[in-house]
């Protein structure tokens, strides 16, 4: 199936100048009619999906356009892409475990805040050092 950029820009949930940028960033190469007009494909679609999931990632605009490039490469440089995104997957366990250890002070936050509520007399000394020093403030 082919797609215009308006069309292809609701189907992706892009603006068309996004469109236009990333063609410009070498990132996609969208066909051309006979008219000059960019025609998108359904491998144009799951390719500006799987982008978008790596920018999603906070892969720079430097790393999708060399993943870009290796892709255009061809087998040759699978190596290259995997190490990219192993390093990216590194990375995101990395924010992972600290969005995990946020979620769990804010958890012992919201279990202390209900205790409170139904009428635990628990004396604010028994929190740790730094939650008292926030409670103070």
């Amino acid at each position: 199936m082919s797609y215009s950029i308006g069309e292809f820009s609701k189907m992706i949930g892009l603006p068309v100048s996004t469109l236009r940028y990333y063609e410009n960033e070498g990132l996609l190469k969208p066909d051309r009619d006979e008219n000059n007009l960019r025609v998108y494909t359904d491998q144009d679609l799951k390719w500006v999906t799987f982008l978008l999931h790596l920018k999603g990632t906070g892969m720079s605009m430097a790393e999708l356009k060399q993943y870009t490039i290796w892709r255009a490469e061809g087998d040759a440089t699978m190596l290259e892409r995997m190490e990219l995104l192993e390093k990216r997957r590194r990375l995101l366990e990395k924010d992972i475990q600290a969005l995990m250890h946020n979620l769990e002070v804010i958890e012992n936050k919201i279990d202390f805040y209900e205790e409170r509520l139904q009428g635990n007399k628990e004396d604010f000394s028994t929190q740790p050092e730094a939650e008292k020093e926030k409670s103070t403030k």
